[in-house]
């Protein structure tokens, strides 16, 4: 592997499950939210929208809500002490939307690692903000009740030490020349 900042992380970023109690730093959280306004988007479009929520009554509705459409009690979002909603157009007005949204997600996955930070890649944002709680906390949220919810990350200072990563498949990629 060439001795490369980004690849190195590329390596190295795992999903963080478990969290310190402690809020992340305003700095930390900005350089996450700003590269994820880095992310290609189809055609420079720039369509997803970020919302950062460290607000405790809003996150304990974010995990009631996650936790009904997924059927279980537990906290999907792990109690990271912040929550980043990624909201898209509907596919049916932007076809490359949930991509889009995808691209930020994994841009702030990555700056997050870069800086100490963890996160977790977090579903079931469609179903959440598909109902009628979800777009009445939309409108809290500030954001068009037209949009759809793409994913989001957990994100806080993890509480223990990465795994290494599982050995990659077999022929995961060919190279046709």
């Amino acid at each position: 592997m060439m001795d490369n900042e980004v690849l190195k992380a590329l390596h190295e970023r795992r999903s963080v499950r478990k969290y310190k109690p402690e809020q992340i730093t305003d700095e930390e959280l900005l350089t996450v939210l700003e590269a994820g306004t880095y992310a290609p988007t189809g055609m420079g479009y720039q369509d997803p929208w970020i919302v950062a929520v460290q607000n405790p009554e809003i996150i304990a509705q974010l995990v009631r809500m996650n936790a009904e459409v997924m059927g279980v009690t537990s906290n999907p979002y792990y109690d990271a002490p912040t929550i980043v909603l990624v909201f898209g157009s509907h596919p049916d007005k932007w076809r490359n939307a949930v991509q889009d949204g995808s691209l930020v997600l994994g841009n702030m996955m990555l700056a997050a690692h870069s800086i100490g930070l963890g996160s977790c890649w977090i579903n079931r944002e469609r179903e959440m903000f598909d109902t009628p709680e979800g777009k009445e906390l939309m409108k809290r949220l500030g954001v068009s009740t037209d949009l759809v919810g793409i994913g989001a990350l957990s994100l806080g200072y993890p509480s223990a030490p990465a795994r290494p990563a599982k050995p990659r498949k077999e022929n995961y990629y060919r190279i046709v020349k």
